[in-house]
């Protein structure tokens, strides 16, 4: 009897610190887990469509708000818009100042994203509000800068400063006067994380549809320029629908 009751005892001993250490580990494994799951750095969507150029120049018929383009191949950033038909947004690039599409022999220069980069990106889009970029200006970015005279900016531009409690306040404003009406441009400041800083324009087609594009600060003295190229490619666009 006193042999069983040592065995019986010995057994009890092993339960009492088998069973804590048995939850320890599976609560180790589960927590674990949940860190490789939801913590760990993610890979890139598998429904997440990557940027696939192409060298083909064949035209692509698409339209936005039945607004219809035909568009050059190699304009085009996605693979998915070159099946062609109607979008809520159409993305291009282009090359500065040729206003060239994707080719092999450019194929590095199209990937930098240098300060200095010649790439302009272009968006097509579906456009709800319907401002002009007037509008935009007078309704939208002036209420926000400091003094809404400006100052007499680079390469014939009038300059604006926005507060700082404004959302725009890590921006500088600029307006360019052409015959057409004002070019307004929004550019990032140097500075911070921002070492390749750029410039946003957003003006109206037609009504339903609007078109921004997007190019290095480094480029705004040809600010000029670049908006009669991207007028120029888009025309181009416009007069093969037919």
């Amino acid at each position: 009897m006193g042999r069983a009751s040592d065995d019986d005892e010995t057994i009890r001993k092993r339960s009492a610190w088998i069973i804590p250490l048995g939850v320890f580990i599976v609560t180790f494994l589960l927590s674990a887990m949940f860190l490789l799951l939801y913590l760990a750095p993610s890979a890139p969507s598998l429904f997440e469509e990557q940027i696939a150029p192409t060298s083909r120049t064949d035209l692509i018929t698409l339209s936005v708000n039945r607004h219809k383009f035909r568009i050059p191949a190699n304009y085009l950033e996605y693979e998915s818009e070159r099946q062609g038909g109607e979008r809520q947004a159409i993305e291009l690039f282009a090359l500065w100042p040729d206003m060239a599409g994707w080719s092999n022999w450019e194929a590095q220069t199209f990937a930098s994203n240098a300060a200095s980069s010649p790439i302009i990106y272009i968006l097509i889009r579906d456009e709800k509000l319907n401002l002009t970029e007037a509008d935009r200006l007078h309704r939208v970015y002036l209420g926000y800068v400091a003094d809404t005279r400006g100052i007499p900016g680079p390469y014939g531009l009038r300059q604006y400063a926005f507060r700082e409690d404004s959302g725009y306040h890590e921006e500088d404003l600029f307006v360019g006067d052409t015959p057409k009406g004002p070019v307004v441009m929004l550019c990032a400041r140097l500075g911070g994380n921002v070492t390749s800083p750029g410039c946003l324009r957003d003006l109206l087609i037609r009504p339903g549809v609007s078109l921004s594009y997007r190019f290095k600060r480094s480029h705004l003295e040809d600010w000029s320029d670049i908006a009669n190229g991207v007028d120029g490619l888009l025309a181009s666009f416009e007069s093969r629908r037919k």
